[in-house]
């Protein structure tokens, strides 16, 4: 299978570190986006929202970093990353929408401003970012994983933008029981980190 990334994708990293966690064999592209590789008529063939990661798994394509975790998971027959019962499915749902909201709006847009320039209202996303933090470590106060008793795709769906939130000037610092779900998410066998940015807080 093929994975179409870009290294400064956290939706890329979620799928790229995912892929490495199943210990699926795998090809990675990586598509220029500045020189606009992603909106060439070849890669707009395969997903016309032009956007990464997507995945080419023997001519079955799968754009949105979500699906490709459940695709994935769903490929390998891992019911322990993908529950199967209609509560834990519901639950790993959830965080999978709080992934493409509250994580795109918060600390992902944060991370936009300082490392691709974008023109957010840096307080507005901030903000959005620490509302969403708190909701997290409320819910890691008592939990080690988002949903049940081990990791989920929910953990890694929602990881990639928590862990770089200092790139986009979010402070974790307030937040330790989000911080050592971060290091239990790094101590899984086959994790890959997700590249560094000397930007925002991190800098």
């Amino acid at each position: 299978m093929k994975l179409y990334h870009h290294p400064l994708s956290g939706h890329s990293h979620r799928a790229r570190l995912f892929v490495s966690l199943l210990g699926l064999p795998h090809e990675l592209v990586e598509l220029d986006l500045k020189a606009g590789a992603h909106k060439t008529p070849e890669f707009l063939k395969l997903n016309p929202f032009g956007q990464v990661p997507l995945l080419d798994d023997g001519g079955v394509i799968v754009a949105d970093s979500n699906a490709i975790l459940v695709y994935l998971a769903k490929k390998a027959g891992r019911a322990d990353w993908l529950p199967e019962d209609p509560g834990g499915a519901a639950a790993v749902q959830r965080w999978l929408s709080v992934a493409a909201g509250e994580v795109a709006y918060g600390p992902a847009a944060a991370r936009l401003i300082t490392v691709f320039g974008a023109t957010y209202n840096a307080d507005e996303v901030i903000a959005r970012a620490h509302v969403l933090l708190k909701r997290l470590e409320s819910q890691l106060d008592e939990h080690d994983w988002l949903v049940g008793e081990r990791p989920t795709v929910a953990d890694i769906a929602i990881y990639s933008y928590v862990a770089r939130a200092p790139e986009g000037n979010v402070d974790l610092q307030d937040y330790p029981s989000v911080n050592a779900f971060l290091r239990r998410v790094e101590d899984l066998p086959g994790f890959v980190s997700f590249v560094r940015t000397p930007v925002g807080l991190a800098a």
